[in-house]
């Protein structure tokens, strides 16, 4: 329509469009905190390291004093020779760990802890096995307080231990597997004889023979013979058996016994040495 004014556009400027620079700028940023952080992490481990080696050959930590103890049939020389331990040694470079695991590899030792005292002191302390009584599985073992085997039997070790014979390696107690009831009748015994004032202490018993049928029987003094006590009640058993030796010996009855039965408590049986088994003359007591 002809009659109509059109407006008049008026002229558009456009801006031209600008990066954001701080957008632009932040992969150099990252990269600056990468590089930054792994400068830093160099240094400190640097330091980590120069300070660690410094500690560890400083000599105002070098070991002045190194005392071991609970030793009985070691001496202190062998435990810190078997710990990898010398005097002079930095404390701080001392593995401990490494040292108790050294010590505990010793057949004698049964437990073992390392420790250290700043600036110059490492304790060790062991505890040894005690020896109780030597098994003869064919091959004969040491056999501790435990009722464990810790070591088989060599020439250098102690004499005078009590000799178990009938028994197997089935008997003994390893990992969660529980003792049999031969093997926990030898260890009752065996237990009893070292209280104190014990009627038939361990240094007595030569031998302890096991029959798994009818028990044990138990080999001491050359002149009393066997000792059957069968199995179980072994406290009353030797009780008795004491009551016997006194009557025996006051009455001076028999200088040499061939066996002593203690499996029925209300009937012992004594038997004499020195008579044919066919009129072998027997009295109760």
């Amino acid at each position: 329509m002809s009659g109509v004014k059109r407006k008049k556009r008026g002229n558009r400027y456009k801006r031209p469009r600008v990066k954001n620079k701080s957008r632009m700028n932040r992969p150099f940023v990252l990269l600056g905190k990468i590089i930054g952080g792994t400068l830093m992490m160099a240094a400190m481990s640097f330091i980590f390291i120069f300070g660690h080696d410094y500690m560890t050959q400083c000599e105002y930590f070098r070991a002045k004093q190194v005392s071991v103890e609970g030793t009985s049939r070691l001496n202190s020389r062998k435990v810190l020779q078997q710990a990898g331990i010398r005097e002079g040694t930095n404390i701080l470079a001392l593995n401990l760990s490494l040292a108790r695991k050294r010590l505990l590899a010793h057949p004698l030792i049964a437990d073992a802890s390392v420790s250290r005292e700043l600036p110059d002191t490492v304790i060790v302390r062991i505890k040894e096995h005690v020896p109780m009584a030597v098994l003869d599985l064919g091959r004969k073992f040491i056999v501790n307080t435990k009722g464990e085997i810790f070591k088989e039997l060599k020439a250098s070790d102690p004499k005078g231990l009590p000799l178990v014979t009938g028994l197997s390696f089935a008997d003994i107690n390893v990992s969660d597997k529980a003792m049999s009831k031969p093997f926990k009748a030898v260890i009752s015994v065996l237990h009893l004889g070292r209280m104190k004032n014990s009627i038939l202490p361990n240094r007595m018993i030569k031998r302890i023979d096991v029959d798994r049928e009818i028990g044990l029987t138990l080999y001491a003094m050359e002149r009393m013979g066997a000792i059957k006590v069968g199995y179980d009640g072994y406290r009353e058993k030797l009780d008795k058996l004491g009551n016997v030796l006194i009557f025996l010996e006051t009455r001076n009855r028999f200088s040499h016994l061939d066996s002593i039965d203690l499996n029925n408590l209300n009937r012992i049986v004594v038997t004499p040495a020195g008579t044919e088994p066919t009129d072998r003359k027997q009295e109760e007591a």
